[in-house]
């Protein structure tokens, strides 16, 4: 199912209007969920991040033991010769993504070699700076290595999201602020989690539970490079009901402010702002 509009995908070597129809009923993906992707955006006319984007995919197939068959130059390649059915006012989401056809012997392993690609182009635009959205708690939490594959952007991963976004939502929060194994805060049920006190940003400290995204080091070279003190370590959830301001990172939206937890309200505050700007002025200094 598509989320957006005007859809250009790419397969078996070549770019196809709309959204293709690109795997098959009895691929190890389809039945056994050995799927990855990855995200990246472009907007503006630029697509930043688009090369760690696409480096990122071949890492989570590898984590998966899926075969990576297209190099990061070409991928980026590929995906610059679809954006050109695009203008710059368009904003797009970028999909590249890789599943497995085939298993060994016991149906249950990839295959080696026995791989699927596409990339899915949609235009999705950019939620508007004011864009905020409230976090409730969950009782789902985020799954550590010995469980799953934590390590890649895996499709398998994302029933386990829904279940913390179908919970939280039934009580009238967009999403949830997430647990890690400990009971610590890892992130939100579908981006990582900052939050600030006293002028300070604080993020929780890569663990192995979540992915510590492109966009998320990328806010913190900003952060840094302005100045702001940026502390990863462990946070519980107290830290966030006495915290200044809340916002989520994450590829769709870059910055998007938390306006609630639970019982706590939050303002739309200075350093999210400030950070949307830095992100939109590096952005434009980008390539395609």
């Amino acid at each position: 199912m598509s989320v957006g509009t005007h859809i250009h995908t790419y397969h078996d070597g070549r770019w196809h209007a709309g959204d293709l129809a690109v795997i098959g009923a009895a691929d190890h993906g389809a039945w056994l969920g050995t799927t990855v992707f990855d995200g990246a955006r472009f907007f503006d006319g630029r697509a930043p991040d688009l090369v760690a984007h696409c480096a990122r995919v071949n890492r989570s197939a590898e984590a998966l033991m899926i075969t990576p068959t297209v190099t990061v130059e070409d991928m980026v390649e590929i995906i610059r010769e679809g954006l050109t059915h695009y203008g710059p006012e368009d904003a797009v989401y970028i999909r590249p993504m890789y599943w497995a056809i085939h298993g060994d012997a016991t149906a249950i392993v990839p295959r080696e070699g026995a791989t699927g690609f596409a990339v899915s182009l949609e235009q999705i635009p950019m939620a508007p700076a004011d864009a905020a959205v409230t976090l409730g708690r969950t009782r789902f939490r985020r799954p550590v290595m010995e469980d799953a594959v934590v390590n890649a952007k895996a499709g398998c991963l994302y029933p386990n999201n829904a279940r913390m976004l179908t919970e939280v939502r039934a009580r009238g929060f967009q999403n949830a602020l997430v647990a890690d194994a400990m009971g610590n805060v890892a992130e939100t049920a579908t981006a990582n989690i900052f939050m600030t006190r006293d002028g300070e940003v604080f993020t929780p400290v890569p663990n192995g539970t979540f992915l510590s995204g492109i966009t998320r080091a990328r806010h913190i070279a900003h952060l840094k490079a302005e100045g702001v003190r940026v502390h990863e370590c462990v946070l519980t959830f107290e830290d966030f009901e006495r915290a200044d301001e809340v916002f989520m990172t994450g590829n769709m939206s870059k910055v998007t402010p938390v306006t609630g937890f639970e019982d706590t309200a939050y303002q739309i505050g200075p350093i999210a702002r400030r950070l949307r700007e830095m992100y939109w002025d590096w952005a434009a200094t980008q390539p395609l």
